[in-house]
């Protein structure tokens, strides 16, 4: 077995103990492999492993990427989740090519993405990122700013917003760590008594993982701890 099947089963089994732990279904949490800085041989290792749902952050490197593991895959049913920093100059590779957008902050880039998403394709999946942490150097629409950027995003065609995504401070200390997820939640929760409907909570890394699926995750988002280190270009 691969090193990233072996990682692979250990984050299933994280996962699945975390869902325990909360009282909460098996199942009710995909596993987004985050595979940006890492090549298609290492993403068609995870496709063989049952991997179907990656996560990149630079669009080039993406657009190759997605085109080398559909030759090499074949008929797999892959999802691709954009998961970086969007610029307005690069929404129309993005509409074409993903699945899910989950760094959406702007009601322009909503625009732009549902006027060039293509039509014999499903709506594109679009989660707000929120700056939960209110950092200054994280993207995301701030926590008292998103009920009406998600009236705005959900009214858009060619777009199905699924929920939220955050990315918080790093901190060491379980309870910490969830409290900004929590936060998180709360929101997804108004947003749904405010009549939308809304499934998606895209949080937890590999560091955070257990303390996010504890506060309700859905998608949680591990890179390191699949493929190994990352080599930055």
């Amino acid at each position: 077995m691969s090193t990233i099947a072996q990682n692979l089963q250990a984050i299933a089994g994280t996962i699945i103990s975390a869902l325990q732990e909360s009282g909460r279904p098996a199942g009710a949490v995909q596993l987004l492999a985050v595979s940006k800085t890492f090549g298609p041989e290492a993403v068609l290792e995870a496709v063989r492993a049952g991997q179907l749902a990656f996560g990149e952050n630079y669009l080039q490197e993406a657009l190759d990427k997605i085109a080398a593991v559909a030759a090499g895959a074949p008929g797999a049913a892959l999802e691709w989740h954009f998961i970086g920093p969007i610029q307005s100059n690069k929404t129309r590779p993005i509409a074409e090519h993903f699945d899910w957008v989950h760094t959406v902050d702007r009601l322009k880039i909503a625009q732009r993405l549902s006027e060039q998403r293509p039509a014999d394709k499903a709506p594109l999946n679009i989660c707000l990122q929120v700056n939960i942490s209110g950092e200054a150097s994280k993207s995301g629409v701030a926590p008292g700013e998103v009920a009406a950027l998600a009236a705005q995003v959900a009214a858009l065609p060619n777009l199905r917003l699924r929920g939220l995504m955050a990315i918080p401070e790093p901190a060491a200390d379980f309870e910490q760590q969830r409290a900004p997820f929590a936060q998180l939640r709360a929101l997804v929760e108004q947003l749904r008594a405010g009549g939308l409907a809304l499934d998606t909570l895209s949080m937890g890394m590999s560091a955070d993982l257990r303390a996010a699926i504890v506060e309700g995750a859905t998608i949680v988002r591990v890179g390191s701890a699949i493929f190994g280190s990352r080599n930055y270009h």
